[in-house]
């Protein structure tokens, strides 16, 4: 990718994408007071059944939708860069793409691809609201939020456009990264199992062990996004990830008012036992 663009081009975007990633690390929602109720363990069960289903609405069912996106979207790089400039960044999203729909490093039995789409990220994530006691019929008749429904409409709106997408996935990556093992933990304390399926891809990216590869997943999208840039793009491509940003910071401001603490930790485990 580097190749692709002249050095000062390439040297000038980098600034201009770590700039924007230390902006995103000093955002408000970076540090909101969710990430701290959610790591106490004292949540109610039925906030956390809620806080599941706007999680769901607002990303979980739209991001490889997004991933896809951007990979059909990285034709508009050609002909302004060199013919077979699209494959590269292809390729790094090919690797967000595997471990989304469930494939796994190695070679199986018969030395092909290992995997399974039962182990892709959405269907592990049903299988928590499984655990949750949340029916199907809830999940498609539920009434998503304002703010989940406009969290999940900017990045929709996002699709037709390479630059827009790159920079809302690589935002979100860092969404999930902030606030998976909070929700994790706040599941845990509810007396699921968090050692295996989604919360073991996601929400434990400080362990070796981990099925998570988020960090490589956002950095790839950053350089995918230091590829595409030009110095006309950057207002635009900022305020387009920091208002992004705001909409994830007013969408945990709404689940805080959800998010009431359990009586007791014995009284919580009991309503964990009879979902």
């Amino acid at each position: 990718m580097r190749a692709s663009v002249a050095p000062a081009v390439w040297q000038r975007n980098a600034g201009f994408v770590e700039n924007l990633r230390q902006l995103i690390s000093t955002h408000p929602v970076a540090r909101h007071r969710a990430i701290g109720v959610l790591n106490s363990g004292t949540l109610d069960l039925e906030a956390m059944r809620t806080i599941h289903l706007e999680y769901r609405h607002a990303i979980v069912q739209i991001f490889t939708d997004a991933l896809l996106a951007a990979q059909l979207q990285t034709r508009q790089l050609e002909p302004r860069l060199p013919p077979g400039s699209k494959l590269a960044p292809r390729f790094l999203i090919t690797l967000n793409d595997l471990d989304e729909f469930g494939f796994r490093p190695g070679l199986d039995a018969e030395g092909y691809y290992r995997g399974n789409p039962a182990y892709a990220h959405y269907p592990l994530f049903e299988r928590v609201l499984d655990d949750y006691g949340i029916s199907m019929q809830q999940r498609q008749s539920y009434p998503a939020s304002r703010i989940s429904r406009k969290v999940r409409e900017f990045l929709e709106h996002s699709y037709g456009d390479y630059l827009d997408v790159v920079v809302l996935l690589a935002a979100a990556e860092e969404e999930v990264i902030l606030y998976s093992p909070p929700l994790r933990e706040a599941t845990r304390a509810l007396g699921f199992d968090v050692d295996d399926g989604y919360y073991f891809v996601h929400g434990v990216s400080e362990d070796v062990s981990a099925e998570a590869a988020d960090d490589d997943h956002e950095n790839d999208l950053w350089l995918a996004l230091t590829q595409a840039l030009t110095p006309e793009h950057y207002p635009r491509v900022q305020s387009l990830c920091l208002r992004y940003c705001d909409l994830w910071d007013q969408f945990w401001t709404a689940q805080l008012a959800l998010m009431r603490p359990a009586a007791s930790l014995a009284g919580t485990q009991g309503l964990a036992e009879a979902v």
